[in-house]
């Protein structure tokens, strides 16, 4: 049914939830001197950076995501690997086409994720940078689509989150939930994922 699997990336394929969320505190203190509670800043999980800074009214958008960056930096070593997707790649490789939309610009994803030697199983990448409109905007997808010549009812979009549900569902394409990178929420989807291998049980 699916020739295409296309991941995203936090929350799904690495385990970013603590560092971007504390480095998103120690930023908000430093820029409104104001400490919000980590549950206040949940909903920037699965959206850009920008996006996420213009919800706190902040003008110096493109100095406060740099901001944001250098303290995520502080918090590299939290960030890791969902067990068990190492060798979920390795097994659907061989059949499917892999590939990632993300929220994460290109430069985000080459100092965060890059090092953790998944690029060499996904043949198209989506960054932030590739389109103007970014999830819960289908854009993202429908550019996957575009660049990799895949079709809409042969993709399937794995997220943890209710922006991922939402581009998917906009681009015509089926989505799984990860729920091992958000066991806060159910998220409507047409596979709910407790670990990585539950994929190769619904495929």
């Amino acid at each position: 049914m699916y020739k295409h699997i296309v991941f995203d990336v936090d929350g799904t394929l690495i385990n970013t939830e603590y560092a971007v969320l504390h480095s998103l505190q120690d930023t908000l203190k430093e820029v409104l001197n104001k400490t919000y509670e980590i549950s206040e800043l949940e909903f920037v999980l699965g959206i850009t950076g920008e996006a996420a800074i213009k919800q706190f009214g902040i003008a110096n958008i493109t100095e406060t995501v740099d901001l944001w960056n250098r303290y995520l930096n502080s918090y590299k070593n939290s960030v890791c690997i969902f067990d068990g997707i190492k060798d979920l790649l390795k097994k659907l490789s061989p059949d499917y086409k892999l590939g990632v939309v993300t929220s994460k610009t290109k430069a985000e994803f080459d100092e965060e994720v890059t090092h953790f030697g998944l690029n060499k199983y996904f043949g198209t990448i989506i960054c932030a940078d590739d389109t103007q409109l970014h999830k819960p905007n289908p854009e993202p997808l429908l550019k996957y689509i575009e660049l990799a010549y895949a079709k809409n009812n042969e993709t399937l979009y794995i997220g943890d989150s209710i922006y991922d549900m939402e581009c998917a569902k906009s681009a015509g394409v089926d989505f799984a939930f990860a729920k091992w990178g958000n066991k806060r929420q159910n998220i409507e989807a047409k596979y709910t994922l407790i670990n990585p291998a539950d994929l190769l049980i619904d495929l």
